[in-house]
């Protein structure tokens, strides 16, 4: 049995990064890879802002364009 590898190149927050993967990330995918906690942050695909509930549904292709801000409080 043949394993299908899927190879993608983006843009995150400016820099350019390149993955291998058994499956089709999604923006969800790459907030957990990164690490990013699902509260307090935004997330820009392509220039659109995508909400929260989506995140799942977005799947990544190559040369998009991401941008996740955090939010931070202050005093």
């Amino acid at each position: 049995m043949q394993v299908k590898i899927f190879n993608l190149s983006i843009f995150l927050n400016g820099d350019f990064y390149k993955f291998q993967s058994y499956k089709i990330f999604t923006l969800d995918d790459l907030r957990i890879f990164f690490n990013y906690k699902k509260k307090l942050i935004i997330i820009e695909y392509n220039s659109k802002i995508i909400p929260s509930k989506n995140w799942a549904r977005v799947f990544l292709k190559n040369k998009d364009q991401i941008e996740i801000l955090t939010i931070v409080g202050g005093g």
